[in-house]
């Protein structure tokens, strides 16, 4: 392993020589990749566009199988369990994702939103359930308050920093061990930013969450991990402020610089 990569003990997530290649290729979007990620904790992805962040964040829950041609090597366990060999549904229990764009259900109510996964899976529930997983969801992306009188309206009738924090309610109505997000703010005002940022800082409490971000000072705020990639491969990885003043690679610093990007 690169001498630029930190392993941290009893992970949650082990990424074990991923490889991940579109088109059935032999060109790589990403190359060889080993990295541990720490329970509890908010690890951010970074690297230039094209650099392979957001196909190693989709791999981690076996997106990539809802397309073709895409050819996936090496393991990832979660808590020890090669997810390679798990149920689809079961692991997207475990493994949440939220999207660049907010993408609540546009015909589905926001009550419907928050227990859109218990739907389309099948999953019978007492109304009770549904109403105390609504409430718990929503009052853990701090927006119960804001919506508790209007469950019955459309997804589509908040605001873009409300619709992101409701699709982040819908992702943890399981309650999943890990949250994966894919640029979740790039979409959204500085305010609004700011408000998913501070929520993301408390639900690493009980969550793990791993965030792929273009905006390094947004990485250097909420993040105690951070790795960098460039062109498929992990360059860099370790803890956030160890690298945003002390890189150990030359990319890593010319990047975190402005030098390319």
């Amino acid at each position: 392993m690169s001498k630029n990569i930190d392993i941290i003990e009893n992970p949650v997530l082990k990424v074990e020589n991923l490889s991940i290649a579109y088109n059935k290729a032999d060109k790589y979007a990403v190359k060889d990749v080993n990295v541990t990620i720490k329970k509890n904790a908010i690890t951010a992805i970074m690297g230039p566009s094209g650099c392979g962040k957001s196909t190693m964040l989709r791999a981690i829950n076996r997106m990539h199988e809802l397309y073709p041609d895409i050819r996936t090597e090496g393991n990832i366990y979660l808590n020890g369990d090669n997810i390679m060999k798990m149920d689809t549904i079961q692991l997207r229990r475990k493994i949440g994702m939220v999207f660049q764009r907010p993408n609540p259900f546009p015909t589905m109510s926001i009550y419907d939103n928050v227990i859109a996964g218990y739907k389309l899976n099948g999953i019978r529930i007492k109304k009770s359930q549904r109403d105390d997983i609504v409430e718990r969801s929503l009052t853990d992306v701090a927006l119960w308050n804001e919506v508790k009188d209007s469950l019955h309206k459309k997804g589509t009738f908040l605001s873009g920093g409300q619709q992101q924090r409701l699709c982040i309610a819908r992702s943890i109505a399981f309650q999943p061990e890990v949250i994966l997000l894919d640029e979740p703010t790039s979409a959204l005002d500085p305010i609004a930013t700011s408000k998913v940022e501070d929520l993301l800082v408390k639900l690493k409490e009980n969550y793990t969450i791993v965030l792929v971000t273009h905006n390094m000072s947004q990485a250097a705020r909420i993040s105690e991990y951070s790795m960098f990639m460039y062109l498929g491969d992990l360059v860099e990885y370790g803890k956030t402020k160890m690298m945003f003043t002390n890189p150990r690679d030359k990319k890593t610093e010319e990047y975190l610089t402005g030098k390319f990007g």
